[in-house]
This record gives structure tokens, sequence and C-alpha cells, in this order.
């Protein structure tokens, strides 16, 4: 942004309202599907699912379709048959995942440089547009939101039992399995719709970021997926404020402004540590 623009004129804008809204929104989804993630160390699923996207967007592209629209449903089957392996292989969760990510991402950038005519910035697919957004991602952004929401809601004693104590849940009758799976397709549609936020190199640090934040200066449940929301919600909508301001990429400002939230939670927590309960 220029100079010559004042900060009234350019809050005016229309497409850095919509930025700020879909922020708030990608940042809360993140933020309190982080929350379980890290709790059942899925963190590096996020990564994976993240790395794995731009090879369904290289799909939309080959197929002249709208990349959001493919992303969805293949980040979907991608995350089912990536479970699939996992629970199958003898091989280590890191180590399998390691190579799934960074496979699909070496194949998915050699795919979309032989695609011709392709008009899109492979840097803007890396590290985030959130200034791009359109009324289609608001739209898929607050339905999403609102899906995740009920679904945590009426689940919630089975969500909390699984992150906590899944030998306890299975005690108690939870459908573990069941649960996982739709626990991955769910976050599989968060990383999708929030690869235009934040780009496919830094949705892992979107969605974990915000949770490991909340954990160091929660006591409770509830108060920790609320505050993972917040923090990645309003750490959303600080860095696209600092993007615009400064004429910065807006995804790597948005996790940037998260880093600077979590060690302000790392201090904090370190300060809480000593008192009672």
């Amino acid at each position: 942004m220029g100079d010559a623009v004042s900060i009234p004129e350019l809050l005016a804008l229309p497409f850095l309202q919509r930025a700020m809204l879909a922020g708030a929104l990608t940042g809360a989804l993140g933020g309190v599907l982080g929350s379980f993630a890290v709790l059942r160390q899925l963190s590096f699923f996020s990564d994976a699912l993240g790395h794995s996207a731009l090879l369904g967007i290289s799909l939309g592209v080959a197929l002249g379709l709208n990349p959001t629209l493919v992303l969805i449903p293949f980040a979907v089957l991608f995350a089912l048959l990536v479970n699939h392996l996992v629970e199958r292989s003898q091989l280590p969760t890191d180590a399998l995942l390691n190579i799934i990510y960074s496979s699909s991402l070496a194949i998915a950038v050699v795919a979309l440089s032989l695609l011709p005519g392709y008009q899109g910035g492979l840097q803007q697919l890396l590290f985030g547009d959130i200034l791009g957004v359109d009324g289609l991602d608001l739209l898929l952004v607050t339905l999403l939101l609102l899906g995740v929401g009920t679904y945590l809601l009426v689940t919630r004693s089975s969500q909390i039992l699984l992150s906590l104590d899944e030998s306890l849940a299975l005690s108690r009758g939870v459908a573990a399995q069941r649960q996982r799976l739709v626990f991955v397709v769910v976050l599989a549609v968060v990383v999708a719709v929030s690869i235009k936020a934040v780009g496919v190199l830094l949705i892992s640090a979107f969605v974990v970021i915000p949770a490991c934040a909340a954990r160091l200066v929660s006591r409770h449940f509830g108060g920790y997926v609320l505050m993972a929301a917040a923090l990645g919600s309003g750490g959303a909508v600080a860095g696209v404020l600092a993007s615009a301001f400064l004429n910065l990429p807006s995804g790597p400002c948005v996790v940037i402004v998260q880093l600077l939230g979590f060690l302000f939670a790392l201090v904090a927590g370190r300060g809480l540590q000593g008192r009672p309960a």
C-alpha cells in the first residue's frame, strides 16, 4: 500500500474487510481444530495435509475448475487414504507422513510447472494470499465454522475424553475409531479452506501455534479451546492488518503475529506455573 493512503481509507477497502473477516473465521477454525489436534498428536498430520493440498490445487487447475472446490473433496479423500496407511503401516507415523507430504509437494510443483498457460502465482499458493479472498471463500468458511462448531458441541463429551484419555473413552463406550475418522475428515476440510489464507507451507503453523499458546495459559479444557480460537482469530486479523499496512505477504505476517502471541503465552505460562489451580 502506498504512503498516500490513510489508515481509515485502507480499512474502508472492501477487499481488506473481506480479508479481515476471512482471517477471523479461518483463525477461529484453525484454533479450535488445532486445540484437539495438538492433544491427539495430530499436528504433523495437518502438516501432511497442507503440503499435499498443492497436489489438489494442481488437479483443479489442470481440469479448469475452481481450485478451492476441487481441493475440499481431494483433501478429504487424501486424509482418508493417509489415515488408512498410518493405521496399517508398520513404519513410524512421523516418517510415513514425512514421505507423503514431501513427495506430494514435489509432484505438485512439477505438475504446475508443466501446465500450459497457468497464470496462478506459485508463491501465493505456498505462502497464502488472504487479501484475494472472495465471496465464495467467505461463504465456505462461514458454513464450515457453523458445521464444525455444531459437531463439536454435539459430541463434546466424546471429544474431550478422546483428547485427554482414549482408554477411558473406550471403556465408556465411545466409538474411538469412528470419531477419529470424522475428526480427520473435518481437519482435512479446514486445512483445505484455510490454504488460501496462509498457504501450503504455513498451514501447519496456522493450526498448531494458537493451540500451543492456549495450552500454556489455560487451566481448563473449555477455556483452552476458546483461548485457541481467540488467539487464532485475533492473530489472523492482526496479521492481515500488518500485511496491508506494511505491504508484506499476508500468510507469513499472520503466522509471525501468532508466533509473537505464542512467545507472550510462553512467558505468561511460566509465570502461572507456581500458582495454585
